[in-house]
């Protein structure tokens, strides 16, 4: 004998209605959270709309910056080179101003000669760097009747060198030719221990006749 269960149909759509809900609820649900998990909610979507303006935002804010401080970078530098080339010109300024005034006290002898014949009417020593006498001589004829002159000059520098005497005869590294005046330099190297005192520079004319001479002192 089989005993077979039978169940009223209207008991059995009501479980299978029973299932089939319960499943759509909890499909339903994973639905939800599948979206919360994955940020697919409206919420989540504004938020990161939000997001990406405030980084579009930052990133143009940044390059506004970076701009910013290129052009600062670039008005440094060029303040910089501005302060460069101002000290530049101010050494020159200097420099320029030094070499008036020397000239200045050294063209005086330009005024008004007394007597005839050629004169040094200028002598100028520094021996401000050891081992080293620089000069400059301005010789003059004057008079509207001078005639051209042509020879040499030297100078002779005295001093001491370990508590001894000592001096040495410098020729001019040009010989001399003019009417009216001519202006010399030139550099005398000497012992690093020497001390100079005095200075005479010689006028000599071709046949080695002195004819004009002037004692200095550096």
């Amino acid at each position: 004998m089989i005993v077979r269960s039978r169940l009223p149909w209207l008991l059995r759509w009501a479980v299978v209605a029973l299932s089939l809900g319960f499943s759509a609820a909890l499909a339903l649900w994973a639905f939800e959270f599948g979206k919360e998990i994955a940020g697919l909610d409206r919420s989540s979507r504004d938020e990161l709309v939000q997001l990406r303006r405030e980084v579009e935002e930052l990133r143009a804010a940044n390059e506004r910056a970076r701009a910013v401080a290129d052009t600062a970078e670039s008005l440094l530098k060029a303040e910089k080179a501005t302060q460069e080339q101002l000290a530049l010109q101010l050494r020159q300024l200097e420099a320029d101003k030094l070499a008036l005034q020397e000239d200045l006290g050294f063209f005086e002898g330009l005024l008004p000669l007394a007597g005839d014949g050629l004169q040094i009417r200028g002598l100028q020593l520094d021996a401000g760097t050891p081992g080293q006498l620089r000069y400059q001589l301005l010789l003059m004829q004057p008079g509207r009747a001078a005639t051209d002159f042509s020879g040499r000059y030297e100078l002779v520098v005295q001093g001491t060198r370990d508590g001894r005497l000592w001096s040495t005869t410098h020729a001019g590294e040009r010989p001399l030719h003019f009417r009216q005046y001519q202006r010399v330099e030139g550099l005398v190297r000497l012992p690093a221990d020497a001390v100079i005192k005095t200075a005479r520079a010689r006028v000599l004319d071709a046949k080695d006749g002195v004819r004009a001479e002037l004692l200095a002192r550096p």
